[in-house]
């Protein structure tokens, strides 16, 4: 029998027979193994546990823990909710029903609208065809016969899929019990695993996400191997509710959306006190690290967006205006301005590198139903900086940058980790230039022994790129930095500088954010603190809280003293219980109150109550100052 060389994850070569399936490969390492598997990564590609491997191969095998592993999980729990839905419905048309992060949908044609109530009976069916323990086949059919099988069916939304295939395409269905449907795959190869799922929630959604075609239901689940990894899941959402930015936005009076300027966002005094603070922390950094701050016109004629090239790859999103009988646009992004600010003059090699950094008000086009809070907005300030740079200062400048975003991310308390994304489809430049970038970028990461996953094909248009997804303290991820390498853009704009040998040359460039929005950062903030802000990020630092009006006089002093010492502090003068007060300086989640009263004030002292430790007692007022101020220096979370 033949033999097939099979080189598994840890470097090790096994031979097996010719067409040994990944579930055989995995139980002849181990038990648990195999029973751990959910999938399989044969040569890059995702594939089930029932695939046959017919030729020598690098493989992985696949775990719940593992992204590509809940695809496949998720793909097959959409599967069962829609068998579940047309064991109940039967007049249900199908539309798709992919995994997504942190769970997956179906979308539903039906006369019938879906309620709470029903998603409780849907569940109970998908139960029941999980314990029915049913094989999961996959079959191919040419187009043709795709086609027919389809429509006898009456699935229109399934034959339309089909009819944008190539003619010579073979399609994959895949069939549990008496549910089939058209679909690419893999998937797990029973129901059974499916052990732990809940469905969340009921939405509208148009047919190929656009608004001229039929609305249709789209039901969320989630779903896990195990009962306790779905309860922590749920537990993390409803905490992640009592974060929302938007709710205690609202709450702690720091920001808000008008019906007058739809994502646009609206900053108030406190939340511009977190803004400034933000920007002030920047600016210094930036200084620090050798960039310049320049600003650049939110507006600038149209022919600049065909130089840079964000009219061929980016003008759906962006927003136009007329001046002067000219076309112009509102810029999307920073990066055009800085080219022309560069090439006000010529540089030499010795002038390198050139870090230029802009606090950069950008307006994108958003579709409504994609605006969420200060998270998806139609402007925003990003927080950009354009690195020129000869050839051999590349994978300096790209270290240099990985530690500042380290710098910035710990003064926060951020875990992250990093994807590098390659080349687009649609994009400028050779294949060589983008292969000098993408290794530029790798060999600046393996060099700072960092690890990373390759995010293929999400590149921006102009070059490959690293991105820095934050890790908030409920375990969600955010991506907010990103280092781009672009070879493309200096020479669009005919960029040049006077090289050693006296002959001019272009720069190469980094784009790069950290923060990546100021409006999306303070967002990620309010949720990751929960509006608990350490005192060095709070907007009202200290609030003097007086038992009665006899007492004010002193609370006013205390008040001026503290503000003297720039500390931020509001004094609660209101003639109400100081019960009362306290519980009001405690929902807006002030760190510190000072009560006074007449003790306090005949022996000149102060009584602290602490947001997170509660009553701390009487104090010196030169020691309750020292904390505070080093609280704030130190930037203490």
């Amino acid at each position: 029998m033949d033999k097939i060389k099979i080189t598994l994850k840890d470097g090790s070569v096994k031979e097996f027979p010719r067409g040994t399936t990944v579930m055989e490969i995995a139980e002849s390492i181990s038990p648990r193994l195999a029973k751990e598997a959910v999938g399989g990564e044969v040569n890059n590609k995702t594939v089930g546990l029932k695939y046959a491997v017919n030729e020598d191969a690098e493989l992985s095998i696949l775990k719940f823990e593992d992204e590509e592993g809940q695809d496949v999980f998720r793909h097959t729990s959409a599967h069962i909710l829609a068998q579940a839905v047309l064991r109940l419905f039967p007049e249900t048309k199908l539309a798709i029903g992919p995994a997504i992060e942190n769970g997956y949908y179906y979308d539903f044609d039906s006369e019938h609208r879906f309620t709470q109530e029903d998603l409780v009976k849907i569940e109970k069916e998908m139960e029941k065809i999980v314990q029915e323990d049913l094989s999961v086949e996959r079959f191919e059919l040419p187009r043709n016969e795709a086609l027919k099988y389809m429509g006898e069916k009456g699935e229109a939304y399934k034959v339309e899929l089909i009819e944008n295939l190539p003619e010579d395409a073979v399609i994959s269905f895949y069939k549990q019990g008496e549910f089939v449907d058209l679909c690419a795959g893999p998937h797990l190869p029973t129901t059974k695993p499916v052990k732990a799922f809940k469905l969340l929630s009921v939405a509208g959604a148009y047919w190929r996400g656009d608004e001229k075609n039929k609305m249709l239901q789209r039901i969320y689940g989630t779903s896990f191997p195990k009962q306790k990894m779905l309860e922590e899941y749920i537990h993390r959402m409803e905490e992640a509710k009592k974060r929302d930015h938007r709710k205690i936005g609202k709450e702690l009076d720091l920001f808000s959306i008008q019906e007058e300027g739809p994502g646009f966002p609206f900053f108030h005094p406190k939340g511009m006190v977190i803004r400034n603070i933000l920007e002030d922390f920047w600016r210094k950094a930036h200084v620090k690290r050798g960039y310049e701050e320049i600003k650049t016109p939110i507006i600038l004629n149209e022919q600049l967006w065909h130089t840079s090239g964000h009219w061929d790859h980016y003008k759906n999103n962006m927003y136009f205006t007329e001046i002067d009988e000219t076309d112009f646009a509102v810029k999307p992004m920073n990066c055009p301005g800085a080219m022309l600010v560069y090439d006000r003059k010529m540089f030499s090699y010795r002038d390198f590198p050139i870090r230029m950094c802009e606090l950069g008000l950008v307006h994108r086009h958003e579709l409504s139903g994609a605006l969420h809070g200060l998270m998806r907005v139609r402007c925003f300030t990003q927080d950009d900086a354009h690195i020129f740079m000869l050839p051999e200062q590349i994978k300096d400048e790209i270290k240099g940058v990985i530690d500042f975003v380290d710098y910035v991310y710990n003064i926060f308390g951020f875990k992250y980790h990093i994807e590098l994304s390659t080349r687009p489809e649609d994009s400028m430049g050779t294949d060589e230039e983008w292969e000098l970038a993408i290794n530029g970028l790798k060999e600046a990461l393996e060099e700072k022994e960092l690890k990373y996953k390759i995010n293929e094909g999400d590149g921006a248009f102009y070059g490959p790129k690293i991105d820095f997804h934050l890790e908030d303290c409920i375990g969600r991820t955010w991506q907010c930095g990103t280092i781009q390498l672009d070879f493309q853009m200096p020479q669009r704009f005919n960029l040049t500088y006077v090289g050693r040998d006296g002959e001019k040359h272009t720069p190469v460039m980094l784009h790069r954010v950290i923060f990546g929005s100021i409006e999306r950062f303070i967002g990620i903030l309010i949720e990751h603190f929960a509006g608990k802000f350490p005192v060095w990020l709070a907007p009202v630092q200290v609030k003097i809280l007086p038992i009665a009006d006899k007492f004010l006089n002193y609370a006013e002093k205390i008040t001026e003293m503290l503000q003297d010492l720039n500390i931020r502090v509001e004094l609660d003068d209101r003639n109400e219980k100081i019960g009362y007060k306290i519980r009001e300086a405690q929902l807006e989640k002030v760190p510190y109150m000072i009560i006074v009263g007449e003790k306090e004030m005949e022996t000149n002292t102060i009584s602290v109550r602490s947001r997170d430790k509660g009553e701390l007692g009487s104090q010196d007022f030169q020691t309750f100052i020292a904390g505070v101020q080093e609280e704030i220096h130190s930037r203490a979370l």
